[in-house]
């Protein structure tokens, strides 16, 4: 009877939106060049039971603007977990327009459906597929649509029966709906129906011009409709957010707040059991320790040893997957799984050591909003000081890394599991000085243009890791790739030299790496000139300075935008001359910058047979604001143009 009642009010909802394009809403033919497929209409009826169980109906019908649009639409799939949901591909029809014939692809069973393992990469926990062939498609046909969904996204502990669909937080419900596309849409219609005792909240976020709110009382439940018409997709400028940070969506949620999703949170994993320890985690923790002389050297000791020995790959391990993390002896025996597996083994070392510690849930580089519906994709760990601050740790993200939170996480949302419950809050900035790169050299040009001298680099925190990227292959392709960072930009020069840190030892100090080197014609000396450019002026280990990849042709920007991290570079070099000389001139014409996101300066001076150069580079966010752009396209811009731009010197 209900999912009668489901596609009797998608239906109503489809007839209304489509009896509004055959009158004033037609669309434009030239308003879509350019797009491949265009959304007739997109509806969604959702109908919520009181353990919090939804079904859903949708229903949307797609015309083929082009022959991308009719390759790439040639299949419907539908993705799901059997474990937690149950999904059906109910009818397909394809309205040919040069025939004006209707096919029947999928009804009521007839037609072939498909049900397959979905591909699958790192994660392997059963996710599966339903899909139909629809086949050839000629621009102007039309394609109808209707699918039906029960469930959620990942199973938990629940029964064989339609229990296991009830969703993780019993009696709840959620949902996070884009009202954004990567094709236009002419009308899109999102209807839920829920008890008006669950006290449903919802807000829009971003860009919702055009929206519709719509409340129907139906005895003791209430139907809520959001509608949006004239959908068109984002065009996106370089390194900008998230699309849903950016465009229209809507968030719904039963939950009353962030500080009841906490609690529950903790709630679940405590009953489950899944930082209960073993006799073997405890003799492995008193092992670690042993060395450990301060509360800190414990908590770095235990994060760096489960982002070193649990290896991430997800299979299914039967219960506990998805909120519900698996048990302490299951991640230690096996030594491998997913971000919640190795948050949770932490949890679990932690608290064998003595600390209060605790799982938390975070969305890594997308934005969560206030409205506690789950924007969460990544599981990490909770420790408190015994001066009662909580930090966060991350052994999924600092492998091989300095530090125990990845400063690739800043400025990111995050909700601690607690016993007594917690807001939501964010990561702070993390300053730039955290994550320095400084290249220093000391070189001398011979009177044939030979270059020789030698450089050294070193980096701590984010850049640390990303210098180190040159050890993250096997040991005997090391020295190759450290050759490569020079001969990059100096494919003439002959390496020496090249000594480094111990890669054993990276918690110890920070990566240091030191080159020898001499480069054949690397100047031009002619009389009394002399031109060349600085050699650690020219980017040398890019891979640490990801800043320099954005593209600073464009002029102005009217969307955020997201580096890797923050970060400091500081670059000086002196170079001993084949003689004095008097008189100074290179072509970078280079203003300093200095604003609250970005700061830079660079500078050359000459004492006879000696030049001195310096350049200084600081970027101070994560993400920032359209505004911040003309100051870190300048700073990107002058370093740019300092690595390409000759320094002349007159005797």
């Amino acid at each position: 009877m209900i999912k009668k009642t489901l596609l009797l009010l998608s239906l109503i909802a489809s007839l209304t939106m489509l009896q509004a394009q055959k009158s004033d809403n037609v669309p434009e033919p030239t308003k879509y060049k350019g797009y491949h497929t265009l959304t007739l209409f997109d509806s969604t009826t959702v109908f919520m039971e009181e353990s919090g169980l939804s079904r859903v109906a949708y229903h949307r019908r797609v015309e083929m603007l082009d022959y991308t649009g009719c390759r790439d639409f040639n299949t419907v799939k539908m993705d799901y977990d059997p474990l937690s949901a149950f999904v059906e591909i109910e009818k397909i029809l394809v309205h040919r327009y040069y025939s004006g014939k209707t096919d029947t692809i999928v009804d009521k069973g007839k037609g072939t459906v498909y049900d397959y393992i979905a591909p699958a990469r790192l994660i392997y926990w059963g996710a599966s597929q339903k899909m139909a062939e629809i086949g050839h498609l000629d621009p102007r046909d039309e394609v109808e649509i209707w699918t039906f969904r029960k469930g959620f996204t990942y199973a938990l502990l629940n029964g064989d029966d339609e229990s296991r669909y009830i969703p993780p937080m019993r009696g709840h419900f959620y949902d996070i709906v884009p009202f954004w596309s990567d094709q236009p849409i002419v009308d899109k219609v999102y209807s839920v129906n829920v008890l008006s005792s669950k006290n449903l909240r919802f807000s829009f976020y971003n860009d919702f011009s055009g929206v519709t709110i719509d409340s129907l009382q139906q005895g003791n439940r209430t139907v809520y409709t959001f509608r949006r018409h004239d959908i068109m997709p984002l065009k996106h400028e370089p390194s900008s957010l998230a699309d849903n940070d950016m465009q229209c969506k809507l968030l719904l949620s039963t939950a009353p707040n962030w500080e009841s999703k906490s609690m529950w949170f903790y709630g679940v994993n405590e009953d489950y059991g899944s930082f209960n320890s073993t006799p073997e985690v405890i003799a492995k923790v008193r092992e670690l320790l042993a060395p450990a002389k301060s509360e800190m050297d414990s908590i770095s000791i235990l994060t760096h040893w489960v982002a070193d020995n649990i290896r991430y790959c997800g299979i299914s391990m039967g219960e506990g997957e998805g909120y519900t993390l698996h048990n302490a002896q299951m991640n230690f025996t096996d030594r491998c799984g997913v971000c919640k597996d190795k948050a949770g083994m932490l949890v679990a070392m932690l608290r064998a050591a003595g600390f209060k510690s605790y799982a938390a849930m975070t969305m890594a580089h997308e934005r969560i909003d206030r409205i506690p519906a789950d924007q969460f994709n990544h599981s990490v760990c909770v420790v408190q000081h015994r001066n009662g601050q909580y930090e966060l740790l991350d052994p999924t993200w600092v492998p091989g890394v300095r530090e125990l939170w990845s400063s690739a996480e800043q400025q990111q949302g995050y909700l601690m599991g607690l016993p007594n419950g917690a807001d939501l809050m964010e990561t702070p900035v993390s300053p730039a000085e955290k994550h320095y790169v400084r290249i220093s050299g000391e070189s001398k040009i011979k009177k044939n243009g030979t270059l020789e001298g030698t450089f050294t680099i070193t980096a701590e925190g984010q850049s640390d890791a990303a210098v180190r990227g040159v050890f993250k292959a096997r040991q005997s392709e090391w020295q190759r790739n450290l050759e490569m960072e020079l001969l990059r930009v100096a494919p003439n020069a002959v390496i020496k030299k090249v000594t480094y840190t111990d890669e054993d030892s990276y918690l110890e100090h920070p990566v240091s790496i030191t080159y020898k080197y001499s480069i054949p014609n690397y100047a031009i000396v002619d009389g009394n000139n002399i031109v060349f450019i600085p050699l650690t002026a020219r980017n040398l280990f890019s891979r640490a300075m990801g800043h320099l990849y954005f593209d600073t042709t464009q002029t102005d920007r009217t969307q955020p935008f997201a580096d890797r991290c923050s970060r400091l570079v500081e670059i000086s070099e002196t170079i001993t001359l084949p003689g004095k000389y008097s008189s100074m001139d290179y072509a970078a014409k280079i203003a300093g910058v200095v604003s609250p996101a970005v700061n830079y300066g660079c500078g050359f001076e000459l004492h006879g047979d000696k030049l001195h150069f310096g350049e200084s580079a600081m970027f101070n966010k994560r993400v920032y604001e359209a505004s911040d752009w003309p100051a870190f396209r300048q700073a990107v811009a002058n370093q740019k143009c300092v690595a390409g731009t000759p320094v002349v010197l007159h005797k």
